[in-house]
């Protein structure tokens, strides 16, 4: 607690220390995870069921689809080393725990409301409810909130140990477990739950992504150390998880429910070997995705980034950025499918895509674009991201901020 001044009252606490590497990385996978929901919405061939089928794309659009793996994952682990930051500055308090506890929630409640109708552009009980990243990141900072009176190692270490082994579980199916399938499906497993009548698509199972906040919260502890050792120790590390994940993954024997296979041409075989499983993340996802989320947390080290560049303004905006470009990629490809199909577009574009849930016999045979048109979108959707993000960033740094504000949206 500050002492008071001179004239009683309490001076202010300084503005929460951001570091501009931490919010460049996060701003990297702001840009790149704009690829994939694009995709989503305007490619011809996400249009198709189980679009997310890989191994079946053409390589182009396979790589199209693989490099935004990074995104999730940099977006877990740096939730854990913000949290990490918080709990240095403020101390390991109950109200530290409840700011925690109560951003999780709030970042539910955003899945289910702001990037739900994002979407959908409605709301009806006949859309499926998709349980997506903001979910297993909300549920993650509720269950990291009791643990930040723990040491920080000891954390890290229990986070690891999940991401470690908890492919061990693999074989655990929802289906058998009766009444319990929920939970499992909750916590491990990828599935369809009725709640209420509602169908509720449960794509990130909350347990593999908390065990990596837990890591990300003891690597924030590296941002105590000076900035050549904390370089360093970001860089050695991120190699070697790159390593890792290329001796592990030859190996073929632990790490991924679905081992790889020699295939018909080298490049197929190359994209099997990289066609790490996403839901839920094994440990050779992470592997493959943690490590360059590092090596890039090292290189914005040294490159000693402004404040104002406009990657850091970006990861300072993450939430208001991860919602504006649901709703401003929906729009684009309402405007195309209009410009294609007339106003007849109108009626089955207020609803979910076939990507999305969506029944794919609502669609025109022909629904969707090649994808040169998903990477124009999505060029577009970036540049007119930028200025909102950094009129937003204004408005909060000059306006005067309740705590639920404060709480949903992140400190000015």
């Amino acid at each position: 607690m500050p002492a008071p001044g001179h004239d009683g009252v309490e001076p202010r606490l300084p503005a929460w220390p951001r570091h501009p590497s931490i919010d460049a990385t996060r701003g990297v996978a702001m840009v790149i995870m704009a690829l994939d929901h694009v995709r989503d919405f305007v490619h011809a061939d996400a249009m198709a069921p189980q679009a997310a089928a890989l191994m079946a794309a053409s390589p182009l659009v396979f790589l199209t689809r693989w490099v935004t793996h990074v995104c999730a994952p940099t977006f877990v682990l740096l939730a854990g080393m913000a949290a990490s930051r918080r709990v240095r500055r403020d101390g390991a308090t109950a109200s530290v725990a409840a700011y925690l506890a109560l951003r999780g929630m709030l970042l539910i409640v955003v899945e289910l409301t702001m990037v739900r109708f994002a979407f959908n552009f409605r709301f009806s009980g006949t859309d499926p409810v998709m349980l997506l990243v903001l979910w297993a990141i909300g549920l993650s900072m509720i269950a990291l909130a009791p643990m930040i009176w723990l040491p920080s190692a000891f954390v890290g270490a229990a986070g690891l140990c999940i991401v470690l082994f908890h492919n061990t579980v693999d074989t655990v199916r929802a289906a058998c477990l009766g009444a319990w399938a929920p939970v499992w499906m909750v916590l491990h497993e990828p599935g369809i739950l009725t709640v209420a009548g509602q169908l509720v698509l449960v794509a990130y199972p909350a347990l593999p992504w908390f065990g990596l906040v837990a890591v990300g919260y003891a690597l924030g502890d590296l941002f105590d150390l000076e900035p050549r050792t904390r370089r360093r120790l970001l860089a050695r590390t991120g190699l070697a998880l790159v390593l890792a994940f290329f001796v592990l993954r030859w190996w073929n024997g632990y790490g991924d429910p679905v081992s790889w296979s020699t295939r018909g041409t080298a490049v197929a075989t190359a994209l099997a070997f990289l066609g790490a499983t996403k839901y839920p993340p094994s440990l050779m996802f992470l592997l493959m995705t943690v490590g360059p989320a590092l090596l890039a947390l090292a290189w914005f080290e040294r490159a000693a980034l402004s404040p104002r560049h406009p990657l850091a303004v970006l990861g300072r905006t993450a939430l208001f950025y991860y919602v504006g470009h649901f709703v401003l990629a929906h729009t684009i490809a309402s405007c195309l499918a209009w410009w294609r199909y007339d106003s007849v577009a109108i009626a089955f574009l207020s609803g979910p895509f076939p990507s999305m849930g969506g029944s794919r016999g609502a669609f025109p045979p022909d629904f969707g674009w090649p994808l040169w048109t998903v990477y124009a979108t999505w060029l577009g959707v970036v540049v007119l991201m930028y200025p909102a993000c950094a009129w937003f960033e204004k408005v909060k740094r000059d306006g005067r901020w309740n705590r639920l504000t404060v709480l949903l949206l992140g400190r000015p």
